[in-house]
């Protein structure tokens, strides 16, 4: 019986001592087998901050879903990296990756405790942490984080480990990495810190969102003197320098915080550039992008913007009108080229980011008349045509009913010139004039001329009831002076990788929207609003330029678009849920004193330029209303253009 029991334990003896080795293996390699290879660190590439600029070539914002510049060891400063060793792994030099006495000083601390409190990991195995793993607490990814550290110590040099660490750790609001957080915080390069700042950065990956100088200033300071005395017990730097430094605040730069400059045109490039290289590319991969904005013209725009919604918001105040909330949009463009100069999408991004400038349809009302004019001169009509502007009705219209249109003014002023009917906005003539163009072969012209936005081919189009957006209807504008030639606005002049590479490069699309001789003769007749019409503010810039008001009914809209030699400009004024703007805010009172502004900015130290004139049109002096040639020197007559062959007798 005895030898029985002894054979059956030893046969349970050796089954087992056959199992549990497979056992350890089978577990040692599922523990390993999802492990990534080491190697693949050679061809790694970590994300990287995007950068907008003006240009001018300065920085209008950065894009990054982890913001981080990589720079080379070589010029991270001493007293940084002697920081972090000294606060992170005073040993790194001299272990192989993992500290066996630190491990079982933490493994003591965390049973007495009963709990993960001291997680004893080596800036290599940090590393293996932040490239590799998760960061869950649990003893399989401690034992993982172990074994990478070995392999990357026994691939890479300490150096190049604490390279990689130094571009890759998160140090709070946002940054990843030295050279972002130098940036972020001290507004200078990494290799530019001084005693203080390297402490400061220093102190940060122990707990990057509690210590951060932007989040807890105070409780940042207190860090950083931690730092800052274990490098003076460690002999890194002197008493004397300790108590100076740790004396000192903590400095931040103060663009810091700053909301990104022209936000609403960063959000229409990025928008852009999403759809052509992928969100992907664009927020880690590093790039360059170079813009058409001018900074110094955008905040020109801002503060035009600011001022004249200012003045409108004190007199819908004083009008009753409860609760004013108006809105401004303003877009500028290079008439030579179709850059963007200027974009403002609303009084407030932070409150709104919705782009009006850019992505709000509303109606532009006789804003839209320069269209059905342009489209008459190059069918041959001529500006000092006459037509009459007297009542008249329309049989049979919209739901059948009988339509009869109204002059703003509410009164008739019989036979006039096209040039006066346009400069005085009259409703009457611009609907006889569609009439007879056709409204169909109207909503042609226009899109020839640059509107993308769907146009409804009825009589009530000549008042500008078709919405439209303000980027479009100013680039149809900049055509004119353009000599009938349209470019597709654009916002970006070219994309460059980070190494250097031009990824992607504006090609403009210009095509010929009208004859030079038709377009330069709008522009005169667009200069006549600005001379003896609604415009007639504009004339306090002393330049030559042109322009049209624009009003919708019950004053929801209130627009000016007009041009320079250089420049096409258009600011919208309304309020977002089409509420009135109160009586009288025509686009002559609400939207042209902002249009003023930004232009006698945009003007100031530029030299005198007049328009444009090809050889194909002729100057002549006309009667303003009768339309017919006279002495430039009668009572009502103006020098007007014409192209050659249509001049009057």
């Amino acid at each position: 019986m005895t030898d029985f029991s002894f054979n059956k334990k030893m046969i349970i003896l050796l089954v087992l001592a056959a199992i549990i080795p497979g056992i350890m293996v089978g577990a040692f390699v599922g523990l390993f087998r999802d492990l990534p290879q080491i190697r693949l660190l050679e061809d790694f590439k970590p994300s990287a901050v995007t950068r907008i600029y003006s240009s001018e070539k300065r920085l209008l914002a950065e894009l990054f879903i982890e913001k981080r510049t990589p720079v080379p060891f070589e010029i991270m400063p001493d007293y940084l990296i002697k920081a972090l060793l000294t606060t992170e792994d005073r040993n790194f030099y001299k272990h192989s990756g993992i500290d066996i006495k630190g491990i079982l000083r933490a493994i003591i601390k965390d049973i007495l405790a009963g709990e993960f409190v001291e997680g004893a990991s080596t800036i290599t195995q940090q590393l293996s942490k932040t490239l590799f793993l998760t960061p869950q607490k649990t003893l399989t990814r401690k034992i993982k984080e172990a074994f990478l550290a070995i392999q990357l110590e026994r691939r890479y040099t300490k150096n190049e480990i604490l390279a990689l660490y130094l571009n890759q750790i998160y140090l709070g609001s946002g940054t990843y990495g030295v050279e972002a957080a130098a940036n972020k915080y001290f507004g200078k390069s990494v290799e530019n810190l001084n005693l203080s700042e390297c402490a400061m950065i220093a102190s940060l990956p122990k707990a990057p969102s509690i210590y951060s100088p932007l989040v807890n200033p105070d409780l940042a300071k207190t860090r950083r003197n931690i730092v800052l005395k274990q490098m003076a017990d460690t002999g890194i730097i002197s008493v004397d320098a300790y108590e100076k430094t740790a004396a000192k605040p903590v400095i931040i730069c103060k663009n810091a915080n700053q909301q990104k400059s022209a936000p609403y045109f960063v959000d229409y490039v990025s928008d852009f550039l999403e759809n052509k290289i992928g969100a992907a590319m664009l927020y880690k991969g590093g790039l360059s992008v170079y813009t058409t904005i001018s900074l110094d013209l955008q905040n020109e725009a801002e503060q035009a913007v600011l001022n004249g919604i200012s003045e409108i918001e004190n007199r819908m105040g004083k009008k009753g009108i409860i609760s004013p909330d108006p809105q401004c949009a303003l877009v500028s463009i290079d008439i030579q080229t179709g850059g963007i100069l200027a974009m403002v999408g609303g009084k407030d991004y932070s409150k709104s980011q919705f782009n009006r400038a850019s992505n709000a349809l509303r109606q532009p009302g006789s804003a839209f008349k320069p269209v059905i004019y342009a489209q008459a001169i190059e069918r041959g009509f001529s500006q000092n045509k006459t037509i009459l502007d007297g009542p008249v009705i329309y049989k049979n219209q919209n739901n059948n009913k009988d339509w009869e249109p109204e002059n703003f003014s509410k009164d008739f002023k019989g036979e006039m010139t096209l040039r006066k009917a346009l400069a005085l906005s009259k409703n009457i003539p611009a609907v006889k004039l569609i009439e007879m163009l056709g409204p169909s072969s109207t909503v042609t012209f226009a899109h020839k001329l640059g509107i993308t936005s769907t146009l409804s081919p009825n009589l009530s189009l000549a008042l500008g009831t078709s919405e439209v957006n303000l980027l479009e209807l100013t680039a149809v504008y900049s055509t004119f002076p353009n000599l009938g030639k349209h470019i597709t606005p654009y916002g970006i002049i070219e994309v460059v990788d980070r190494s250097g590479r031009v990824i992607w490069r504006i090609k403009p699309e210009q095509k010929v929207a009208m004859s030079p001789g038709g377009a330069a003769v709008i522009t005169d007749m667009l200069q006549g609003v600005i001379l003896h019409g609604t415009g007639k503010k504009a004339k306090v810039l002393n330049r030559p330029v042109g322009g049209k008001t624009g009003t919708t009914n019950f004053f929801r809209d209130a627009l000016f678009v007009g041009f320079s030699p250089a420049i096409a400009t258009g600011v919208w004024v309304g309020n977002d849920d089409f509420t009135t703007l109160g009586e009288f805010e025509t686009g002559g009172k609400a939207a042209l004193p902002i249009w003023i502004e930004f232009m006698k900015q945009t003007l100031k130290n530029k030299p005198y330029q007049t328009f444009d004139l090809p050889d194909t049109v002729i100057s002549a002096p006309i009667d303003l209303s009768s339309g017919l040639r006279t002495s430039i020197e009668e009572h009502n007559s103006v020098e007007a253009l014409f192209i050659k062959g249509n001049e009057p007798d």
